[in-house]
């Protein structure tokens, strides 16, 4: 009897990870490669593959301020978690110093301040979130560049083994977590090569097919930004490199939308009421010129939001002059160059509505 060969698709998604990447896609703008490769890393894990003794993954994401590096992990525990808060998120900035390594650690038995110092990185942190379906922990190390070499030894360990040794010899078990790390490293290089391809002044066609092929130039850029400044030891531990890539216009754009949409929620929470946002066309791009700085990427965009739409809607719900059933809408002045603000109340509506029914039944 003959032996039948069926050829089969390796590269096929399951649902729970299919499910994840449709997630991320519509809270993450403009990065689909540390979307695919985040979610390959859990398709790993949920089919029992992971290497033992190690972390679930471990990623190094690279590229300019405001890309959504840190915005990609909120946005995974979001997913996966219920909430961005679930991230462990360690500031290395606060650690260029041997000493302060002991704010991670804790202080050693003996040592001044030893019972008044709790350890970010304990295991009671690392389960906080952990559920009987999920047992997930996310640990965010942002701008590990700017942080000491003490802080890089301790990762080695993580990386390596999944252990870390706290203070009082206490042993933190990492091998339920995801490690992320950022950094700015290779900016100006990657900005240097993407800076034609942003802007308004060029066609979003052409936008586009410079954008995609200065991608690999981009990745090797700051890659090899990261070999310079840190040990090989130290990126042979690290599972994934990703560079994310500058924002343009249209990736900008789509971000506006899902900032304007979070404003809407953010009223509604406000108000405990339905109150609609609608912003017109011509207001969205006054937003997106007023919140475009290649410099800063989507937080100037998120900054001139805040700046311009939730700042006067504050006003107006302080002032009681929206209230519950109202429709705010913001439109463009072009003689003044500002945003303005009208209501359309249930009542218009209504009346709006009985006048189109009398003249249909006339």
């Amino acid at each position: 009897m003959g032996h039948l060969r069926t050829v089969l698709q390796p590269l096929r998604m399951g649902a729970e990870a299919e499910t994840l990447r449709a997630s991320l896609t519509m809270r993450i703008i403009g990065q689909d490669d540390a979307i695919r490769q985040i979610v390959d890393v859990y398709q790993t894990y949920l089919a029992g593959m992971c290497s033992p003794g190690r972390p679930i993954g471990s990623f190094l994401f690279l590229g300019p301020t405001g890309s959504g590096k840190t915005r990609t992990v909120e946005a995974l525990a979001e997913s996966l978690a219920g909430d961005s808060r679930a991230v462990i998120k360690i500031d290395c900035a606060e650690f260029q110093h041997s000493h302060e390594i002991a704010k991670l650690i804790g202080s050693p038995p003996g040592c001044l301040g030893h019972r008044d110092t709790h350890p970010l990185l304990s295991q009671e942190a690392l389960n906080q979130f952990h559920t009987d379906k999920l047992k997930l922990s996310f640990v965010l190390f942002d701008e590990i560049e700017k942080a000491s070499d003490w802080l890089w030894n301790l990762l080695l360990g993580i990386l390596d083994k999944a252990v870390l040794t706290l203070g009082d010899n206490r042993r933190v078990d990492f091998s339920h977590a995801l490690i992320f790390m950022t950094s700015n490293l290779g900016a100006q290089e990657m900005k240097a090569i993407i800076r034609p391809s942003l802007g308004f002044a060029a066609g979003e066609v052409a936008r586009q097919a410079l954008a995609s092929q200065q991608t690999d130039k981009i990745a090797r850029a700051g890659k090899e930004a990261a070999r310079k400044r840190f040990s090989p030891e130290f990126m042979n531990r690290i599972d994934k490199t990703v560079v994310f890539n500058p924002l343009g216009e249209a990736q900008l754009r789509q971000i506006l939308g899902l900032e304007i949409q979070a404003v809407e929620e953010r009223i509604c929470r406000a108000t405990a009421a339905p109150i609609t946002l609608a912003v017109d066309p011509a207001a969205r791009d006054f937003l997106l010129r007023e919140g475009t700085d290649v410099r800063y990427g989507a937080r100037h965009l998120r900054r001139a939001v805040e700046r311009l739409l939730v700042q006067p809607t504050s006003s107006l719900l302080a002032t009681a002059q929206l209230q519950s059933g109202d429709t705010l809408i913001v439109d463009l002045d072009p003689q003044l160059n500002r945003l303005t603000f009208s209501k359309e109340s249930r009542e218009t509506v209504s009346l709006r509505e009985g006048s189109i029914a009398n003249s249909a039944v006339a």
